[in-house]
């Protein structure tokens, strides 16, 4: 677990490194009449160049702080005790995937399931929280939301009576 710990720390290391350069790469301005005072085509060129490069800044900004936000939720896990287990159903995620993606939060099953459906990673939210998911509490949720439903439409019928 230690040598895990050690590549996690490191690769974000790295990626809050990469982050902070970053940080000034994705507010990159364009003023009119900088380039190309005198040609109206070459000024449309610059606005799309800088545009397009603003928006590359953005995009690998938006990557780079996924990746932080993922090697962070690892090392929690590290942490808590919950390291190699998928947050999506609580099987060990295999040794392989791990060595190869140390910050993975899923076994291979659901992250198939997770990228064919569509459906959203597990969560991680803003402050770094992993989202723990409590299965017996959902269904706990989802039988009372049912029985709610219920005595609303009997509620309904007998008021309508």
């Amino acid at each position: 677990m230690y040598d895990v710990r050690t590549r996690l720390d490191q690769d974000l290391k790295t990626a809050v490194s990469r982050l902070r350069q970053l940080g000034g790469a994705a507010a990159v301005e364009w003023w009119p009449g900088m380039i190309g005072d005198t040609c109206q085509f070459a000024d449309e060129v610059d606005g799309i160049q800088a545009s397009e490069s603003r928006e590359i800044g953005f995009a690998t900004r938006e990557l780079v702080l996924d990746r932080v936000n993922r090697l962070s939720a690892a090392l929690d896990r590290i942490n808590e005790g919950e390291y190699g287990t998928c947050v999506a159903c609580d099987d060990p995620i295999s040794p392989a995937r791990l060595h190869a993606m140390p910050e993975v939060q899923t076994c291979v099953r659901c992250q198939d399931r997770l990228e064919r459906v569509g459906q959203p990673r597990p969560m991680i939210y803003g402050n770094g929280v992993r989202h723990q998911r409590n299965r017996s509490a959902e269904r706990a949720a989802e039988r009372e939301w049912h029985r709610l439903q219920i005595l609303a439409g009997v509620l309904i019928k007998e008021g309508l009576n």
